[in-house]
C-alpha cells in the first residue's frame, strides 16, 4: 500500500444535536522543533472548539446555567462586555439557541472579533480604548439594567470556573493519565482557566506545579496592589498597575473576581511575567516550526513555557494552554511583519519560469 494512503479515520461514532455538543476535548499536542531536548512540551488547542476559543466553554456555561436558574428567559437578549471570544463565543452559543446578544468591546480590539460577532448575528457597541475594560463593562451593565437584559458576568460568575473545573481539568487528567505532568501554564483574562483547573490540579494532581502568567508592562497580580470591588464582587475601579498591551484577550484593567479565587487559595505555584514582543514572536514560530496556528495570547503561554523548559530537568513534562487561534489578529501586530504582495524571494521564484506572471505594477 502506498504510504500517502495508510491513514484513514473512523469518525466519532456519533451524530451531533447541534454545533453547542462539540465544545471541549481539545487534543493535547506534543511541541517536535521547538522544545529543546530531553523536555517534552505539549499545547492545549482550544482553537478546536467550534468557534475556535477557550471562551466557548464558558458562553455555553453561562448560558446553560441560566437558563436552569431562571435568570435567563426564552428570547430575552443577552449583553456582555468581552475583548472578543468570549462575545465570539456566546454569539455561536446565542445564535443556536434563540438569544438576541449585544456585546460592548473596546475600539482597540481587532476588527476581524467585531465581524465575527456581527456575522453571527451579534450586535457590537464601541466604548473609547481610552476607559480601558472597565469602560466597556460599566456599558454592558448601563444597558443591561436600562433593558432589562441579562448580563453575563463573565469577570464573576460561578459557571466560569465551574466549567473548566468539570471539562478542561477532567480532560487533562484524563489524556495524562498515568503519566508525568510536571508544570501546567496558563495566563488569565477572567481568570476562569487557573481556578477551575487549578482546584483538579491541587486535588488530583498536587504533583503538578502551576505556573499563572501576565504581561510584563502590566502586572496586575505581580504589583500585590488589592482590587478595589464593589458589593456584587464587580470592580470599582482600574487597577493602578494597568498599562496598555497588546496580549489581547489577556489582564484587563481589573483583577477579575473569578481570578481572586485563584490569588486567595494559592492555585498557582509561580508568576510569570510575558513581554507581549515574546508572545508574539513565538506564536509566529509554532506557526512556521510546528504548524500550529495561536494568537498572541498563546503565543505568550508558549514563550512561558519554553522559559521554564530551558531551566528544566531532563525527563520535564509540560502543558501550556492555547486559547484561541490566530485568524482573528490579522489587523493586529502579529501579522504587520507578514507581507500581503509577493516577496523579493517570492518574485524571483516566479520569474523563474516563463509563464503566468503577475504584470508589475
Amino acid at each position: 500500500m502506498d504510504a500517502m494512503t495508510r491513514r484513514t479515520t473512523q469518525g466519532r461514532g456519533r451524530l451531533f444535536a447541534s454545533v453547542l455538543e462539540t465544545i471541549g476535548d481539545t487534543p493535547a499536542i506534543r511541541i517536535n522543533a521547538l522544545a529543546p531536548a530531553g523536555v517534552d512540551i505539549y499545547v492545549k488547542v482550544e482553537a478546536f472548539n467550534p468557534a475556535g476559543s477557550v471562551k466557548d466553554r464558558l458562553a455555553l456555561s453561562i448560558i446553560e446555567e441560566a437558563e436552569q436558574d431562571g435568570s435567563l428567559s426564552p428570547g430575552q437578549t443577552v449583553v456582555e462586555a468581552t475583548s472578543g471570544n468570549t462575545g465570539i463565543g456566546l454569539a455561536m452559543v446565542c445564535a443556536a439557541k434563540g438569544y438576541p446578544l449585544v456585546v460592548t468591546m473596546a475600539d482597540s480590539f481587532s476588527v476581524e472579533r467585531r465581524k465575527l460577532m456581527r456575522m453571527m448575528g451579534a450586535k457590537v457597541v464601541l466604548t473609547p480604548r481610552d476607559q480601558k475594560g472597565l469602560g466597556m463593562y460599566r456599558k454592558a451593565v448601563e444597558l443591561a439594567e436600562a433593558n432589562g437584559w441579562f448580563l453575563a458576568r463573565q469577570f464573576e460568575t460561578e459557571a466560569n470556573a465551574r466549567i473548566h473545573e468539570n471539562t478542561t481539568a477532567r480532560e487533562i487528567l484524563a489524556d495524562f493519565a498515568g503519566k508525568r505532568l510536571d508544570y501546567w501554564v496558563t495566563g488569565y483574562g477572567t481568570g476562569g482557566t487557573v481556578t477551575g483547573v487549578g482546584r483538579v490540579l491541587r486535588r488530583e494532581r498536587p504533583e503538578t506545579k502551576i505556573v499563572l502568567s501576565e504581561p510584563a508592562n502590566a502586572q496586575l497580580l505581580g504589583s500585590g496592589h488589592v482590587q478595589a470591588r464593589n458589593s456584587d464582587h464587580s470592580p470599582a475601579e482600574s487597577h493602578p498597575a494597568f498599562e496598555p498591551h497588546p496580549i489581547q484577550g489577556w489582564t484587563p484593567d481589573f483583577i477579575p473576581h473569578v481570578l481572586q479565587e485563584a490569588v486567595d487559595d494559592r492555585l498557582y505555584d509561580e508568576l510569570m511575567p510575558v513581554a507581549g514582543a515574546d508572545g508574539i514572536a513565538c506564536a509566529q514560530k509554532l506557526a512556521q516550526r510546528e504548524g500550529i496556528l495561536t494568537g498572541v495570547s498563546g503565543g505568550s503561554t508558549f514563550a512561558v513555557a519554553m522559559k521554564i523548559a530551558e531551566r528544566a530537568e531532563p525527563g520535564t513534562v509540560i502543558l501550556c494552554m492555547l486559547p484561541d487561534t490566530g485568524e482573528r489578529y490579522m489587523s493586529t501586530p502579529l501579522f504587520a511583519s507578514i507581507p500581503e504582495d509577493m516577496t523579493e524571494e517570492e518574485t524571483a521564484l516566479s520569474r523563474s519560469t516563463p509563464g503566468y506572471q503577475l504584470a508589475p505594477e
